[in-house]
């Protein structure tokens, strides 16, 4: 009973990070899974990939509605990445789980670096839109790190579309959405046989409880500004950067 309590609590606090932020389902689901639930760390990754994409395409759904999703730039983003995000996502189950979680650390806090800096500008009706060359390029890589390390890839996609694209706060959130959904089903796909040690009767009501959490997190998204956002977005990967890397050095 304690575990399915906990299962609900986390489902709920990643659907409302997911729907609010466009990101952090995985941050949050994978160390939730391991250190509130007991999974390891193979199964947790499988689990937080089914998880955030069915709550993902149920927040991308939501921020669709209010006209937040950029479909032509999201979609060149994520398609440019499914075939690096396949191709690592085979590769990473011949790393050493310690290096992975190092990895996933490090990148973690770079993206709360870089959401702490000042924005820059979004791209308006005067200004030239990014590159299409230099979204491919973003996408394959974010598509890459997110096959490597067995997330959603909404923590970097946020920045990244920010940052790189130049798009304001709340279309980085509601486009991030598209490249989650592709970029876990595509890393889905290359980790379906990795399904010992995945408690289903945990993970489909902590599912239940994302989703639920996603709709929440919309509306508290149309209630704060996008500054507000990025900085709440920041505070949180700093938090769980910093817990994953002292626990990959002891």
């Amino acid at each position: 009973m304690t575990a399915l309590i906990l299962a609900l609590v986390a489902g709920a606090v990643v659907g409302l990070a997911l729907g609010a932020l466009g990101g952090g389902g995985s941050v949050l689901a994978v160390p939730a899974l391991i250190y509130l639930l007991g999974f390891t760390a193979a199964a947790a990754t499988t689990a937080s990939l089914a998880i955030v994409t069915a709550t993902s395409l149920t927040a991308l759904y939501t921020h669709a509605r209010t006209g937040t999703v950029r479909w032509k730039t999201g979609a060149l983003f994520a398609a440019a990445g499914l075939v690096p995000a396949a191709a690592a996502g085979a590769a990473s189950a011949r790393l050493p789980q310690a290096l992975l979680t190092a990895a996933f650390a490090a990148i973690a806090a770079l993206a709360a670096v870089r959401m702490l800096r000042p924005a820059r500008p979004a791209a308006g009706p005067g200004q030239h839109p990014a590159r299409p060359g230099r979204v491919a390029a973003t996408g394959a890589g974010l598509g890459a790190l997110t096959g490597l390390l067995g997330v959603g890839g909404g923590f970097l996609a946020v920045p990244a579309l920010v940052t790189v694209v130049a798009f304001e706060m709340r279309a980085a959130v509601g486009t991030s959405l598209l490249v989650i959904s592709v970029n876990s089903l595509a890393s889905l796909a290359t980790r379906g046989a990795t399904t010992a040690g995945v408690d289903w009767a945990l993970i489909v009501p902590f599912t239940g409880t994302a989703i639920l959490g996603a709709w929440d997190g919309k509306r508290l998204a149309a209630k704060v500004t996008g500054s507000q956002l990025r900085r709440t977005f920041a505070v949180l990967l700093l938090a769980v950067a910093a817990f994953m890397l002292a626990d990959a050095l002891t």
